[in-house]
């Protein structure tokens, strides 16, 4: 599963209610604003940067800094928005980078993909102390561009010119806006610019040190801010000091978007400090604690999977063999499952199920050499010789004759094995969006004739409950529902296709498919296509795919590489 945080940061806040704040390193703090209602949802909101119309070069950290300000704005003000790093990773599965300025039809491209209502975008021009704000929304289904919000002052009121901004952008949409001025401040948390820049200049810089020296200077300036706490723990996270990044994450409460992640970070680093009952305590929780408070009681396979190997270094198998079982029946399509459960299967020197658990691995990821080299270990002690021998040719012919890796374990030892464990080191969020109980999610004017698609909506959303949970009969009758509702919802089509792709009905995965592409052309569809296609051995067809995905999104580095591969297929005559 790839790995794509783009949860709506609203939702986070929410997502951990009394049980949660048990892993909590101090009480969760009153909510800012928390006497004052947050306003109906409009919808889900996407925010793309400003863009830079006429300030020096030195200025651009503020484009970035008004995506951020209007995230959290709309957030406190209780609007689902995507986060700064969900439009990042969508961005990126098209090969675009995070500085390209996109046309409009690129963002609405972007948004039908996550399924976004509104689109929030803008410009800004400085002289180094006057600012000049512009934005507006452009609303994607049914499309209307909304009109336009410009606000002007001194450089160092851009908070509070940025606040007045979103207020007034707010109520240029469906619904308006209920609150004065004074009451949508009063939901909004006070920080400084100082503060707020450094934070800022610290996302954007690519070096860590200059980004941890920025990240501390706004946690210096702003004590109790958990965003700069976080990213300051998620830098020290991603250069695997644990040690550092556990001070750092304990400083994010429960109330705050990120907590989960936090805690999750914190389980994975218990792990790799040798500390698997701290741990399996935290995963456990955490795993409990999601599991109450989603609507659809969903499992998350990355939790999961580390609560097992918890489990499993302190030598309670049983319990550890049904977790991983669990999170490899609710992602079908990752290896890192079986094979973990391989490598547990082989600490218990059960050989044929550790067999068999590779097998599965390299079938869900044939490309991955170390599933290959455990395969064939294990066909080799069990005296399968014929079957080692085929697997290595094979192996030969995809790697290259160095292409496999050397084991390098004690099978007397089975401990040794622990080195090759995968933990998950980044939680997959996207199975959680919009599944929280509690009036606080739900969508506002379910019955407006103007949206003209809650119905569509709300069955979509239950059926990615149903099948984030690997309940595909459930999940299939939401989807046509759906698709009952709303006969060209192409997300809808696309949902259904993975369904039946899971269960092995090809052609009706291809059938669904192409419905979706009837409804909204998408480099991501084609390509997933030209894949069942490849299932099917329709190689021409796959080509002829991907073709057109590569024509449509030409960074789509998916589409590039598979149509690379078919290239290669085609010279030497045969089906990759």
């Amino acid at each position: 599963m790839k790995v794509l945080r783009c949860l709506p940061r609203c939702l986070i806040a929410f997502l951990i209610l009394s049980g949660a704040g048990r892993l909590a390193a101090q009480p969760a703090p009153t909510p800012v604003g928390a006497a004052h209602g947050p306003l109906p949802q409009e919808g889900i909101f996407l925010v793309f940067p400003f863009e830079n119309t006429g300030a020096a070069p030195r200025l651009d950290w503020i484009g970035e800094g008004l995506e951020e300000l209007t995230i959290q704005k709309l957030s406190a003000a209780g609007q689902l928005v995507y986060s700064h790093s969900g439009r990042l990773n969508e961005m990126d599965s098209y090969g675009l980078p995070p500085s390209a300025k996109l046309s409009r039809a690129t963002m609405l491209h972007i948004a039908q993909e996550l399924d976004a209502d509104y689109i929030v975008f803008g410009n800004f021009t400085s002289d180094g102390k006057y600012l000049t704000v512009t934005a507006r929304v452009l609303r994607v289904s049914p499309m209307r561009l909304l009109p336009m919000v410009e606000e002007s002052g001194e450089l160092s009121s851009l908070m509070a010119l940025h606040t007045h901004l979103v207020w007034r952008l707010l109520g240029t949409c469906d619904h308006g806006i209920s609150l004065s001025r004074a009451e949508f401040n009063k939901l909004q948390r006070p920080l400084s610019l100082a503060a707020f820049e450094q934070y800022i200049r610290g996302l954007l810089s690519t070096d860590d040190e200059t980004r941890l020296r920025d990240l501390k200077e706004a946690a210096r300036l702003e004590p109790d801010w958990p965003d700069a706490a976080f990213a300051i723990g998620e830098v020290y996270y991603q250069r695997s000091d644990c040690a550092a990044a556990l001070q750092w994450f304990a400083k994010v409460p429960s109330s705050h978007e990120n907590y989960v992640e936090a805690v999750f970070a914190t389980g994975v680093c218990r792990l790799r400090l040798g500390q698997p009952e701290k741990a399996e305590e935290i995963f456990a929780r955490l795993q409990e604690d999601l599991h109450h408070n989603l609507v659809s009681g969903a499992d998350l396979p990355e939790i999961l999977n580390n609560l097992a190997l918890a489990m499993a270094r302190q030598g309670n198998f049983g319990p550890a063999l049904t977790a991983l079982g669990r999170a490899r029946e609710v992602d079908p399509d990752e290896d890192d499952y079986p094979f973990n459960l391989g490598i547990l299967a082989l600490q218990q020197r059960d050989l044929p199920t550790a067999a068999a658990q590779f097998r599965e691995a390299v079938h869900r990821e044939p490309d991955n050499a170390e599933n290959r080299a455990f395969l064939i270990y294990t066909l080799d002690k069990l005296g399968q010789k014929k079957e080692a021998t085929s697997e290595r040719a094979s192996a030969v012919e995809a790697f290259g004759e160095k292409g496999l890796p050397l084991l390098r374990f004690d099978a007397k030892n089975p401990g040794s094995l622990a080195r090759y464990e995968r933990v998950k080191r980044e939680l997959d969020i996207t199975s959680l969006r919009l599944e929280l109980q509690g009036p606080q999610v739900q969508r506002a004017g379910a019955a407006d004739p103007v949206r003209g698609r809650d119905s569509t909506v709300e069955h979509l959303r239950r059926g990615r409950q149903e099948l984030g949970a690997g309940r595909l009969d459930a999940a299939e009758q939401e989807f046509l529902a759906a698709v009952a509702a709303d006969p060209h919802n192409a997300s809808a089509h696309r949902e259904l296709a993975e369904i039946y792709q899971r269960r092995g009905k090809l052609d009706d995965a291809v059938a669904e498919l192409q419905l979706s592409l009837a409804a909204r052309d998408s480099a991501v569809v084609r390509t997933r296509l030209a894949r069942i296609y490849l299932e099917q051995k329709k190689v021409d067809l796959a080509r002829e795919e991907v073709e057109k995905a590569v024509k449509l999104a030409p960074n789509y580095p998916e589409a590039r590489e598979l149509l690379e591969h078919l290239g290669k297929g085609k010279t030497t005559g045969g089906a990759p």
